[in-house]
């Protein structure tokens, strides 16, 4: 059996926002896997559906740019959000969005280009790290684009123009005016930001997510549905699962602005007030650190953990 470290029931608790006991528990049920422990209170209503804001540490920008109907986002991590309002940081992160947005999105590529400076982006990247005194890491990048159209950035949490904690960009297709598509675009990229859809359209949604929630929806109805024939355990969790995958597709969710028309409703009045077509191509997101594990040292916590035995 795994052992079960207070650092780990600290890093359950901030995912799942359940007890520190029934954390620990939980932990001890799933061997110390961190995912099915989640799910694990999932099941016994203990921890919340969805966390939508990500507990990551993970430090660093997140970068924004466009130029016509095409943008990009980069993300550059540093251990401190210190290294952040570093003006040396700052420059980087922004060059190699700039270059990006030249360049696409491939992190390889990106690596091995030239810096305006002099140097590809992996050297002056490797020359910061010792300048600075911190590890630092160009994650990933994400360019989107349109036919005809635009391409509408917003930065939430910005640091300094074009660079932020959260950079979303929204790729709009029409032969509509920028006066029409800007302002629209803003609210979506702004929406985007809030609601954190992931993906375009229920059909883009991942089957493996879905099929993750399935089974969560299946052990927390277990009681509903034993001994149904499975036709009518379908028609039961059927309406959930639907629910979620309205809830977590951009075009489908409820547009913050109101709390209850879709995405693709507001879009489409949008179109149809401009006297034209109106198409949401695509979107990115980038949340600082997301997905990002950092192990963080909480010493009381594992004196006290040892002194309990644990």
């Amino acid at each position: 059996m795994a052992e079960i470290t207070a650092a780990a029931v600290k890093e359950l608790r901030e995912k799942s926002g359940a007890g520190m006991m029934d954390c620990k528990k939980a932990l001890a049920e799933n061997n110390g896997d961190m995912e099915a422990a989640v799910d694990w209170l999932r099941t016994k209503g203990l921890a919340a559906a969805d966390k939508k804001s990500s507990r990551t540490a993970a430090e660093g920008l997140v970068g924004v740019a466009v130029a016509g109907t095409k943008g990009v986002a980069v993300e550059v991590n540093s251990q401190t959000d210190f290294v952040a309002k570093n003006e040396i940081f700052q420059g980087f992160v922004r060059d190699v969005t700039a270059i990006a947005l030249e360049q696409g999105d491939d992190i390889e590529a990106l690596k091995a280009s030239a810096m305006p400076q002099g140097g590809t982006v992996n050297e002056v990247l490797i020359n910061n790290i010792a300048t600075i005194g911190e590890n630092q890491v160009l994650r990933r990048a994400k360019a989107v684009s349109v036919t005809q159209g635009a391409v509408i950035p917003y930065v939430h949490n910005a640091a300094a123009p074009g660079l932020g904690k959260i950079g979303v960009l929204v790729a709009l297709e029409s032969d509509a005016g920028v006066d029409v598509l800007e302002p629209l675009g803003k609210q979506i990229a702004m929406h985007v930001a809030a609601a954190f859809p992931l993906a375009l359209s229920v059909d883009d949604l991942d089957p493996e997510v879905v099929e993750r929630e399935a089974a969560i929806l299946r052990e927390k109805n277990a009681d509903r549905t034993v001994g149904k024939p499975a036709d009518v355990v379908e028609k039961i969790l059927n309406g959930p699962i639907e629910k979620f995958k309205k809830e977590n597709a951009l075009l489908t969710q409820a547009f913050v602005m109101d709390g209850k028309t879709p995405v693709a409703d507001v879009i489409a009045k949008a179109g149809k007030d401009a006297g034209t077509t109106i198409t949401l191509k695509d979107y990115v997101r980038f949340q600082l650190g997301e997905g990002i594990e950092k192990e963080e040292s909480d010493f009381a916590a594992e004196v006290a953990a040892t002194a309990a035995g644990n």
